[in-house]
């Protein structure tokens, strides 16, 4: 039976993520939704967006734009967006292509795939954001602040969305290595690239996967959730 598998917040960790999708061994059948921050802070931005788009051409693949594929598309456009970029850990990325400052390295092919990508993604009974939501508006009506910037520890949705649908969610990293599992909405984004896990969940069985920045897999009983 086709799963629908969503990952967490990568953030240049190209190690975790294939030997994450190994774990996996997703299927061409399969949905595999990731939920942002693909690029910054880890060491090897390149190379994830490398795997993400050769997962494009035998899966089904849903990006999500996450914060920092917002700051880099905004990069190009200003030298103070290109200052900001830098800061937010643009440095690393860069430095992945060969070069510090030069945004010129980057080929076309990413930058096509990072404009590709969606706000959010609905399957019948799960919503799919990279950062949060608020409980009483239409999911086709968030702003850009709520869908790609504002934490969990900033503001956490008292109550399900109004579609009923449950909410997978990444951005706000859980620093404990565990998922927050608030029941009507999930945080996988558990800290890849501070030390923590890369984290693949199957929405329907609950089913989850961890892989450390190192590509060392979680045992089974280990990979817990918390419930804040």
């Amino acid at each position: 039976m086709p799963r629908t598998i969503s990952i967490g917040d990568v953030h240049g960790c190209s190690t975790a993520l294939s030997q994450l999708i190994i774990a996996i061994d997703p299927q061409r059948d399969d949905t595999l939704v990731m939920l942002g921050d693909y690029v910054d802070r880890g060491i090897d931005s390149k190379g994830v967006l490398d795997q993400l788009i050769e997962l494009q051409s035998r899966l089904n693949l849903v990006p999500l734009l996450g914060n920092h594929e917002e700051i880099l598309l905004n990069a190009r456009e200003s030298r103070s967006n290109l200052d900001f970029f830098l800061a937010c850990g643009g440095i690393a990325t860069l430095d992945s292509y060969g070069s510090s400052g030069k945004l010129s390295l980057i080929p076309e092919r990413h930058w096509t795939f990072l404009k590709s990508c969606r706000s959010y993604f609905e399957t019948d009974r799960h919503l799919f954001l990279h950062a949060n939501y608020k409980p009483d508006v239409p999911v086709d009506e968030l702003d850009t602040q709520t869908l790609r910037w504002l934490s969990l520890w900033d503001y956490v949705p008292a109550a399900q969305h109004c579609s009923g649908k449950i909410a997978i969610v990444g951005h706000t990293p859980q620093t404990s290595g565990f998922i927050l599992d608030l029941g009507y909405l999930k945080c996988i984004d558990t800290s890849c690239c501070n030390g923590g896990w890369l984290t693949a969940l199957d929405v329907e069985t609950g089913q989850l996967w961890q892989v450390s920045e190192r590509g060392e897999l979680k045992s089974d009983r280990d990979a817990a959730v918390s419930c804040e």
